[in-house]
């Protein structure tokens, strides 16, 4: 009766490898895609492993920020040349 040798390297399965964190741009595209509720599948798979929820809510609240006061700038432009 023979003892099965073991496994080889080459069939055992390759070690996971955590993917990269996501950069503060590719958070920012995400964020602003999903604003208008635009984001393509393969995309949004990759933003759920890569981006952080901590990361969603400072780049959101700082995106919806800048967008109110954009709004709030150009209302103000606009009233002034109105008069």
């Amino acid at each position: 009766m023979s003892i099965p040798d073991a496994p080889d390297d080459a069939e055992s399965p390759a070690p996971s490898k955590e993917p990269k964190a996501a950069t503060l741009l590719q958070v920012a595209g995400a964020v602003f895609w999903s604003f208008f509720g635009v984001r393509k599948g393969k995309a949004m798979q990759q933003d759920a492993v890569t981006i952080k929820p901590l990361q969603v809510i400072v780049v959101g609240v700082v995106l919806a920020a800048l967008i109110v006061l954009s709004l709030l700038a150009l209302v103000r432009v606009v009233l002034h040349f109105a008069q």
